[in-house]
């Protein structure tokens, strides 16, 4: 079965850095492409970024653009999430996903991964 799994959340003071990943196995993952979302406690699940199966186009909700990088390595099956000056708005779990339609990955994508918790301090 498909699996995605996030990793690399922590603690970050504001103003810092952190880069999670998501491994996913039981799909032709170089034919999918991946998202990013995020949860803030009180709030609903929001679109952060995604990246085409190609690697070639990426697409950022504009409350990261600037500060967030999306990448993939095909090879390793893995997707990176690399978020610089964070702030504590930054505060989420954050899940990454898999779609095999563009149309869907920043919508309703197919697959979840369980999310990876992380925490800005002020």
């Amino acid at each position: 079965q498909v699996q995605l799994v996030e990793s690399g959340g922590g603690l970050v003071q504001a103003g810092g850095s952190l880069r999670v990943a998501c491994a996913a196995s039981g799909l032709t993952f170089s034919s999918y492409h991946m998202g990013w979302f995020r949860r803030a406690p009180g709030k609903e699940r929001e679109f952060v970024a995604s990246i085409t199966s190609s690697g070639q186009t990426t697409i950022y909700a504009d409350s990261v653009k600037g500060r967030f990088t999306i990448s993939r390595d095909n090879v390793k099956n893995t997707v990176y999430l690399q978020m610089n000056s964070l702030e504590p708005e930054d505060t989420a779990v954050y899940y990454c996903a898999a779609s095999s339609l563009f149309s869907r990955i920043s919508r309703d994508p197919r697959y979840w991964g369980q999310g990876t918790q992380v925490t800005v301090s002020s």
